[in-house]
């Protein structure tokens, strides 16, 4: 899943959300590198992050578009969910997005000196561009997937996938509604185990 996912599904909890919104830029013994809940984050990003991969619906959203895509579907198909999950924020969540997206860059700001390098540049460039509250929008998903086809090393055709998804909209959208309430059900339960383990070790 995309930062929108991740960041809803640490469930308004600080440290997890930070440690959730690192999971891919970090390696190497995590509890050496950060206090515990940082590591809970990171630890339920890998969770969520393997739950979608092997998913069966989200194979099927990925083959529609591997014709075009090939290798490209896999981060295709998490940013249209983050798209859906913008477009639809209201079924999930009472507050606005817009002032969801602030309180998260407020958080993960307030933990600057934690941040690894190389998360630092594109979260300046998301907070700048919003991309939280972009996502929700036809003109900010062509934005990033047009800066995503820029720094590719093959051509991934990956400025077309906006208009891929015009032309699917209802087929990803069924793709996604009760594929994300199964994630957020997964995310809890599996946050839960995780709190539970480290309380025992």
């Amino acid at each position: 899943m995309n930062f929108l996912a991740h960041a809803y599904l640490s469930f308004d909890q600080p440290k997890i959300l930070v440690g959730n919104f690192i999971g891919d830029f970090v390696r190497g013994n995590l509890d050496r590198q950060f206090e515990k809940d940082i590591v809970k984050g990171i630890l339920l990003h890998r969770e969520i992050d393997s739950f979608t991969d092997s998913h069966p619906l989200v194979k099927e959203a990925q083959s529609l578009l591997k014709p075009v895509f090939k290798r490209y579907a896999m981060v295709i198909t998490d940013m249209y969910f983050d798209y859906f999950l913008a477009k639809n924020w209201q079924e999930y969540d009472d507050r606005s997005l817009e002032s969801f997206a602030q309180w998260v860059y407020e958080v993960v700001r307030s933990h600057k000196e934690i941040l690894p390098v190389k998360f630092q540049y594109p979260f300046k460039y998301m907070q700048k561009e919003n991309w939280l509250v972009a996502y929700g929008t036809m003109e900010g998903l062509q934005r990033s997937f047009t800066g995503l086809s820029y720094r590719t090393a093959f051509d991934s055709k990956m400025e077309k996938a906006p208009g891929f998804l015009r032309l699917h909209h209802e087929e990803f959208e069924q793709y996604f509604k009760p594929f994300f309430q199964e994630l957020i059900n997964f995310s809890k339960n599996k946050l839960n185990q995780i709190s539970l383990k480290d309380g025992k070790l």
